[in-house]
């Protein structure tokens, strides 16, 4: 009796699951636009020098002043910023430095004085600023990504110059056809436009919404919130101040900020207006470095994946530096040829050092690394303080900006030098910090 064998029913797989965009990128364009959307504020200083000095009699130093004060709380609110998000979590922080920044922004269109310039624009707009810093986009970098951070990181470096293009050519616009006024209210309104954007949408860490961080293997669980932010924060500086890293970092970072947010941010569109050329022509070239500082800070942040962030970031001191040293010689009335290749070269080096510098402080300070660079940015914002200050001040004194121009394209050469000193790390380690 021959035994048949059982009939095979075949099995239908189901459909191959399409493959979803990880949540931590939906978070990176949050962060993004919020970035974007609040960089009103700094696109505004340089345009408000000359109307101000116009209305009131304020000097250019006077002014630069305030401008110096909001740089300089932009960079050292930033280290207790990253605490508190590690304390409150991202989106409180996030939103209630928004609320602040157009608290700011608008009683200046009551301001009478010079002291209520420092108080609003210096004193509210630099808090609330500096609570927004790139400590925040260094906070989501480490928080949602394990992969991928030095493209991220330059992405969301990218936000700024963003906004600053976004917005330039319509404050310019505005300040020239309706003053000073208008302006200050359409930065308040950007910044309270984007506070329901925050609050709905951005999310404090992966846990939140059940998934693991981008490119990490398992599931993180969300840490308890970290009491003593101030004490965590100046504990992290006392650490890190004893490291020569830590001292080469914020050396660097500081001839950065003196370089772009000091320097040609605050003053381009005023030395371009001394030789002549209109407002809205001077700031829309500022825009174009914006558009350019977009490719080239993603660019950077694509390298930082691939090569040792120390050369990189000699190489960008160094072409920066050379660029400061032969702009006194293309300021004029018009737009020309070497003046368009100025603003396409600087525009690619404006933040580029940033990927990098974030790259080495997860080298060097691993957990601690967003605090710590909140730290060396408070010196990129100290470096740009200063300038902002020398800039008008050289300005009253010798009725141009050319010795200001010659030593930051000096000092970008020291920065270069001291990138090369950095110590260097394993491999390894460089590699999963980047990655």
């Amino acid at each position: 009796m021959t035994q048949t064998s059982p009939a095979v029913v075949p099995v239908q797989l189901p459909p191959p699951r399409r493959r979803r965009v990880h949540r931590a990128w939906f978070v990176a364009a949050v962060t993004f636009v919020t970035i974007t959307g609040a960089a009103a504020f700094r696109s505004l200083p340089g345009l408000l020098i000359d109307p101000l000095h116009q209305e009131f009699g304020w000097s250019r130093g006077t002014i630069g002043a305030a401008v110096s004060v909001n740089l300089a709380l932009y960079g050292l609110t930033a280290p207790f910023a990253a605490a508190l998000m590690d304390r409150f979590g991202i989106r409180r922080v996030v939103a209630a430095a928004l609320t602040v920044i157009a608290l700011g922004s608008g009683l200046t269109v009551w301001m009478t004085a010079a002291w209520q310039l420092l108080l609003c624009w210096g004193l509210l707009v630099g808090l609330g600023s500096g609570s927004m810093a790139l400590a925040f986009a260094a906070t989501v970098t480490n928080r949602w990504f394990t992969e991928r951070r030095g493209l991220v990181s330059g992405i969301l470096t990218a936000a700024s110059a963003s906004g600053q293009l976004v917005f330039l050519p319509l404050l310019s616009w505005i300040v020239e056809h309706h003053h000073w006024r208008p302006a200050a209210v359409t930065v308040a309104l950007s910044a309270f436009a984007v506070v329901p954007f925050v609050w709905l949408l951005l999310r404090d860490h992966p846990a939140d919404v059940g998934v693991a961080p981008y490119g990490a293997r398992e599931f993180v669980p969300k840490p308890p919130p970290v009491t003593g932010a101030a004490r965590r924060t100046l504990s992290v500086l006392s650490s890190s101040v004893r490291t020569g890293t830590f001292w080469l970092l914020a050396g660097t970072f500081a001839i950065c900020g003196a370089s772009t947010n000091g320097l040609v941010q605050t003053h381009f569109v005023p030395a371009e207006h001394d030789h002549g050329m209109p407002v809205t022509t001077a700031a829309s070239l500022l825009a174009v470095i914006g558009v350019f500082d977009v490719v080239g800070t993603i660019a950077s942040g694509w390298f930082t994946d691939r090569f040792e962030p120390r050369r990189l970031l000699a190489v960008y001191y160094a072409l920066r530096g050379l660029s400061l040293l032969f702009l006194p010689m293309l300021l004029g009335p018009a737009v020309h040829p070497p003046m368009i290749f100025f603003i396409v070269f600087y525009g690619l080096d404006w933040v580029a050092t940033v990927p990098p510098t974030l790259a080495l402080c997860r080298e060097q300070f691993g957990e601690d690394s967003a605090i710590v660079f909140g730290w060396v940015l408070a010196s990129h914002q100290v470096g740009a303080a200063l300038v902002a200050y020398l800039g008008g001040a050289a300005r009253d004194a010798f009725g141009s900006y050319d010795v200001v121009w010659y030593a930051a394209g000096t000092l970008c050469a020291a920065a270069a030098l001291m990138s090369l000193v950095i110590r260097r790390t394993a491999p390894a380690a460089r590699a999963a910090a980047v990655s």
